[in-house]
């Protein structure tokens, strides 16, 4: 076997077949595949999996779920021939199991193939797009319907506090899918969310993102135009008309829109917004009329509009007034969403995957409004494929206004792409120094713990901003700080 050879995949093998009991995915310990994994172990099947990076959390929880894990890609994986094998989106064609598994001529699957064949196809899917908010929305929709007694299923992006865990296989006739605009697998490269056959869908925003496999807004909106075309007559858009891009894309639906956001024009209208650091409170008008006031654990403007189009699928399925209402207040949110870490020595360390501009802005903008008057520091790690590009460069510059100071880390990686196209973690501290920001460079994890180190002081707030483990940086800061106290 040498390097350039890709795998290439008979396509009358891409099917559930009769019989299956044995199931291996490659790429398990991703998010997501590692929770599949834990469902079909729920279901009965003899689950394995391959992976190149096995390490906590989730090898643990496969570990703790009777489910081997072989370290590294490799044909050897593929000897004992299962029945079906998964082929997570991190799989190239030319990982060498890849190759393996189209000279083996095993039946084989997507990960979103699986998950709507197995889970989705005899239930009523409720799928949650959208640029900006998905796991939060997600994971409010599946936890209000189980405590008002629904049995949801649900897959999402992240974990959900009620539940400890992001996936959930239940009982009830809905199933809850976090739908991801990113491509399928390396044989399908169209967004998964068209696999997920939606019933009602949100849509949250649209915007440019992934540019790593999208050129430009235009591919973006292509990608959203399929799921609107796919959507069936009788099933229902819930739809942020405010985002002129998202209003664009759903005026061809083939089924009912609903619109919320703040504009009058739309179905549901969020009103009388209040924040602080407890959370949220509004009114939600309905057709112009006062449906109720609700409050949430949740600060922000954009967490408020999450919860606006929750309330309008709520309604729609059936639940009163009174039921949404309270299953909203009980909602304690979604980790590495404006988690508090912890606070030591009187410095909050708040822990948030935004990473794209508008993420940013918003919550930072939410954690302004929750503490007033306090010192809001934000540690930024551009680490996702789209922030390690330059193509948010300038964008970046304006949307930390609402923090006091800004330490931006040296992105990881920059060798891997081409030098006019990495992102300068450098010049977007100049570009905030330049417009007033109090900002700092750190080439390295260490260093801003360093620093942080001798500047905090108590009450102040630390947002440490990143989709990734960021050097376990959460943890070492509190620690330091309970060193220091």
């Amino acid at each position: 076997m040498t390097q350039v050879e890709e795998a290439q995949l008979d396509p009358s093998l891409n099917r559930f077949p009769d019989g299956v009991r044995r199931i291996h995915l490659m790429g398990i310990c991703g998010t997501g595949m590692a929770a599949m994994a834990g469902m079909l172990k729920s279901q009965g099947y003899d689950v394995s999996g391959s992976d190149s990076n096995v390490y906590p959390p989730m090898s643990d929880f496969l570990a703790d779920n009777g489910i081997p894990v072989l370290q590294g890609y490799d044909a050897e994986n593929l000897e004992t021939r299962p029945d079906l094998v998964i082929v997570g989106n991190v799989i190239t064609r030319k990982n060498p199991e890849a190759v393996a598994l189209a000279e083996a001529a095993v039946p084989y699957l997507s990960f979103p193939q699986l998950l709507s064949h197995m889970f989705l196809s005899s239930r009523r899917s409720l799928v949650v797009a959208g640029t900006h908010g998905k796991t939060t929305t997600s994971s409010l929709l599946a936890t209000m319907l189980h405590g008002a007694g629904y049995d949801p299923g649900f897959m999402i992006g992240g974990i959900v506090q009620a539940f400890g865990r992001n996936f959930r296989v239940g009982q009830g006739d809905f199933f809850v899918v976090e739908g991801d605009e990113y491509d399928t697998a390396f044989f399908d490269k169209g967004p998964k969310f068209l696999h997920y056959q939606p019933h009602i869908a949100i849509i949250t925003s649209i915007e440019f993102d992934h540019a790593d496999i999208y050129a430009d807004l235009e591919a973006v909106k292509h990608s959203f135009r399929k799921l609107v075309s796919i959507m069936p007559k009788d099933g229902c858009l819930v739809a942020h008309l405010d985002d002129p891009v998202v209003r664009d894309i759903v005026s061809q639906a083939p089924c009912d829109v609903v619109g919320y956001g703040e504009g009058n024009d739309n179905d549901w209208v969020l009103s009388g917004l209040k924040c602080d650091r407890n959370g949220s409170s509004f009114t939600a008008l309905h057709g112009g009329t006062d449906y109720g006031s609700f409050s949430s654990v949740m600060p922000g403007r954009h967490n408020c509009l999450n919860s606006l189009a929750v309330i309008a699928v709520l309604e729609r399925l059936g639940l009163d007034v009174a039921t949404i209402q309270r299953e909203l207040a009980r909602f304690k949110g979604v980790k590495r969403r404006q988690e508090v870490r912890g606070v030591v020595g009187g410095v909050t360390v708040i822990d948030d995957f935004a990473h794209h501009p508008t993420s940013v802005r918003e919550t930072l903008g939410a954690l302004r409004s929750a503490y007033e008057g306090q010192r809001l520091l934000a540690v930024f790690e551009p680490r996702t494929n789209s922030s390690r590009r330059r193509v948010f460069q300038d964008d970046y510059a304006l949307v930390f206004d609402a923090a006091d100071m800004v330490i931006v880390k040296e992105p990881d990686a920059l060798v891997a792409l081409p030098e006019d196209e990495r992102f300068s973690s450098r010049k977007l501290v100049d570009d905030l120094s330049e417009r007033g920001v109090n900002a700092r460079y750190f080439p390295m994890t260490d260093d801003i713990l360093n620093y942080l180190g001798m500047i905090l002081e108590a009450g102040d707030v630390v947002a440490i901003l990143s989709n990734g483990g960021f050097d376990n940086i959460h943890d070492r800061l509190l620690q330091l700080l309970a060193a220091s106290s």
